[in-house]
């Protein structure tokens, strides 16, 4: 075991200020970085970032300035730099008591030159772009709104068919008005006029494996860098990936180029999550913790070794305070700096319970309590770690998890010929039956704390999933491909041209293939279940990459998302239209918590490929008194008895058509549903009662320290257990509790984390009957620990 691993086991120094990295100021710059176990630490400034571009002087020398920093409290060394440094670039070298001297990059860089080689000095004010100031996060009223739409960033204007200037990078968004031939929307507008809520792009920080500086068909300048990849290989946590920006040598322009993605995005109502990687580094030694911290920031076995939990070599110790804190800044600056408006954790399994818990209270509470976090409920390997984020774990906690056990339900395993329900497997119809229910009777408390998806970015794509299923591959002339290459070598792109996808689909009649059928089955199930439905860009343009089950590092012409398809495919385009206006205008696809859909929604038969559902009694509000949802995963139709009704019902999506409306209507009691289809119908149309009404609760703590506080509450009739404070008003923290109007009164209880302590010793109830307003505010101050807690009167009650 070596001595550094031992040191890091050991009680090292911590800093709790908010000022790590550098603070710029045109007359000054501060510059304060951690390490506790460096016997000195100098900065070092220079000219140029480090990548061979020198200035054009003839005097000019580029082995930079050394100036010492002082050590001051909690192991941050630091110093103060006179003068305006806009444009420089810095380092950090550190010795240690062996003798050895390592000179890293700001582990808080907030911007860097060309291939992260130096951080950079910039003013991040000149960053922002026109009308920045009021870019705003479109308004997410609750998590269950959400409709998710993960995409590459190249991905999604690569091809030449986008018709996008800006193939590959940042400003391709920024693109409005463009049009196929045929007149259908592309680009940006295209995600505007499909009506996803929340563009999920993949990595965006800056990583380490893409020559930022090269350029398409040359060799790359470093044996690790290839010309494409997803971005799960991190370098720089708090600066932009510079392959996406138009000037990467210019350190404002990824910064600037990012936002613009963001305010463009936000100006058509379109959230940005960030898929984000904190579970491991792409380096290791040198990566961007390790040689100012030697193994402190990673987590190792009982051997002393590294541990492998994320099956790339490393992993970080999210369990350490200031790894932890790394995180929990790092998350801050970019919801702060960037606006951005949820985060999804790869191999969140990794990341300790209490980081995720603390992540999710702190970053609503202190910057905006509509952030959507979730995550990967499991790890890529074995770790020594003992309270890993598993499925499960989040219930409660304000975060969602991919629930891979409806994925499997739905299409079976995720690179071979396994078969699920929408794939032709009989005896998956209970666990579609979970899936739609939101997981409550399986991991979750609500169906918020589950992402519902077939499939994503990594593993087979829908469609080539569902062609693996049909044995089409062949037939399809689907080449085999290793690492982004051809298996024994050959033209890949010959060989694409060569290959079918779209075998059997008749151009004239789309909707009746069966693969498309299977398609829209699956994410049809996904678009009308609880929880929060996710889909992988380009399912709607049915998207192939030509069977590989592992594009990250595939070229363009595998990955990119072909829009000539939109044309070609319209009428699928327009069935995942109207599924997700059908969600997004009927709030009983979109119930709350878990006694509400208890109440709601009832199971009419699950058996024989068949899964029948009922949405009762204006389920959430909804106008519509009783909705029937109907999957039948068979060849041929089947008939399903409906429930009795006074009228007719109305059918708004069958085979043939997907949307809010009404299109054909059957007064039987009972309806014929096509082979590999599914049916909704509704029966009356009528103004429901309030949804709810909502007790807001304002606490009130002298200390004013709100973390790890939250509300035990019960007898709300929608969904009883945790409640977290999401903002801040006047000083005090506030929870909004929904409850059912009919409601007399609610219990709480005040308590710190999962009981670690409680403010006041008995149940306390809040009085909601006196009032016929749609917002009931009450204050709750704490007192003394003896009698800590008091109800004060209730608040001018206010709709």
């Amino acid at each position: 075991m070596s001595s550094n691993y031992i040191q890091a086991e050991q009680e090292i120094d911590t800093y709790q200020g908010n000022d790590l990295g550098l603070t710029y100021t045109a007359e000054y710059c501060v510059f304060k970085v951690w390490a506790p176990t460096a016997f000195t630490v100098s900065l070092v400034l220079y000219a140029t970032g480090g990548n061979g571009l020198t200035p054009q002087t003839a005097d000019y020398k580029d082995s930079g300035k050394i100036l010492s920093m002082e050590r001051a409290e909690g192991g941050v060394w630091t110093i103060q730099v006179s003068g305006n440094l806009k444009g420089k670039y810095y380092m950090y070298r550190a010795v240690f008591a062996d003798g050895s001297i390592n000179e890293a990059a700001d582990p808080y860089a907030t911007a860097v030159s060309a291939n992260g080689t130096r951080t950079a000095i910039v003013d991040l004010s000149e960053t922002d772009p026109d009308g920045w100031e009021s870019d705003a996060s479109p308004v997410l009223p609750h998590p269950a709104d959400a409709v998710i739409y993960e995409l590459h960033v190249r991905d999604f204007s690569s091809d030449p068919s986008s018709g996008l200037t800006y193939k590959g990078k940042f400003k391709a968004f920024t693109e409005t008005g463009l049009r196929d031939e045929a007149g259908h929307l592309l680009g940006i507008d295209h995600l505007a006029e499909l009506g996803i809520t929340h563009v999920h792009l993949l990595p965006v920080f800056d990583y380490q494996t893409v020559d930022e500086l090269g350029k398409p068909g040359e060799e790359p300048a470093s044996s690790i860098f290839t010309d494409y990849n997803w971005g799960y290989d991190p370098q720089h946590y708090n600066v932009p990936e510079g392959s996406y920006s138009t000037d990467p040598a210019n350190p404002l322009a990824r910064i600037r180029e990012f936002k613009e993605l963001v305010q463009a995005l936000h100006s058509r109502g379109i959230s940005v999550i960030m898929d984000v990687v904190y579970n491991h580094t792409y380096g290791f030694q040198k990566g961007p913790f390790q040689p100012l911290v030697p193994d402190y920031y990673y987590r190792h076995d009982q051997s002393g070794r590294l541990s492998n939990g994320s099956g790339v070599g490393n992993e970080l110790a999210t369990e350490r305070p200031m790894v932890r804190k790394y995180i929990k800044d790092s998350l801050s600056y970019w919801a702060k700096e960037y606006h951005i408006d949820g985060f999804r954790f790869d191999l969140m399994g990794l990341m300790d319970s209490v980081t995720m818990r603390e992540i999710t209270e702190e970053l609503r509470l202190e910057i905006n309590p509509g952030l959507l976090i979730y995550g990967e409920p499991w790890t890529g390997g074995d770790s020594p770690l003992a309270s890993k984020t598993l499925k499960g774990v989040q219930r409660g906690k304000g975060y969602a998890v991919f629930n891979d056990n409806f994925r499997a339900a739905i299409k079976g395993d995720s690179d071979g010929w396994g078969k699920g329900f929408v794939t032709g497997e009989y005896g998956k119809e209970g666990a579609i039956a979970s899936g739609v229910s939101g997981a409550i009777h399986e991991f979750t408390d609500a169906p918020t704390e589950t992402v519902n998806y077939v499939t994503a970015h990594d593993n087979l794509n829908l469609w080539d999933k569902i062609l693996a299923t049909r044995g089409l591959r062949g037939e399809a002339g689907l080449p085999e491909l290793e690492g982004g290459k051809l298996r024994g070598g050959g033209d890949l792109k010959a060989a694409l041209e060569q290959a079918n996808p779209y075998v059997g689909v008749d151009p004239e009649n789309v909707l009746d293939n069966e693969t498309v059928r299977r398609s829209l089955l699956a994410n049809g199930i996904i678009l009308t279940s609880q929880g929060i439905p996710f889909l992988h860009a380009g399912d709607e343009l049915l998207r192939s990459k030509y069977g590989d089950h592992n594009s990250y590092r595939s070229p363009d012409c595998i990955n990119a998302i072909r829009w000539e398809n939109k044309s070609k495919f319209i009428a699928v385009f327009q069935y995942y239209k109207g599924l997700i206006e059908l969600r997004r205008t009927h709030p009983a696809f979109r119930l709350h918590g878990r006694q509400e859909i208890e109440r709601s929604l009832e199971f009419l038969r699950c058996d024989s490929g068949i899964v029948a559902y009922r949405l009762k009694d204006h389920a959430g509000g909804d106008p519509w008194n009783n909705i029937v949802v109907i999957y039948n995963a068979n060849m041929e139709p089947v008939t399903q008895c409906l429930p009795e009704t006074s009228g007719c019902w109305n059918i708004v999506i069958d085979h043939t058509h997907a949307g809010p409306e009404a299109f054909r209507q059957t007064e039987n009691g009972s309806v014929e549903v096509a082979g590999l289809s599914m049916m909704v119908l509704y029966d009356k149309y009528g103004e429901p009662e309030p949804r709810s009404k909502i007790v807001e609760v304002h606490y009130d703590r002298p200390d004013g320290d709100y973390r790890g506080w939250n509300l035990w509450v019960w007898g709300t009739g929608i969904q009883d257990g945790q409640r977290d404070f999401q903002h801040m008003e006047e000083g005090h923290a506030v929870a909004r509790i929904e409850v059912l109007p009919g409601t007399s009164a609610i219990g709480y209880i005040l308590r710190l984390n999962d009981w670690e302590e409680k403010d006041g010793t008995a149940d306390r109830f809040i009085d909601c009957s006196g009032s016929g307003e749609q917002v009931i505010k009450v204050t709750v101050r704490e007192r003394s620990p003896e009698h800590r807690t008091e109800l004060a009167d209730p608040l001018p009650q206010t709709s």
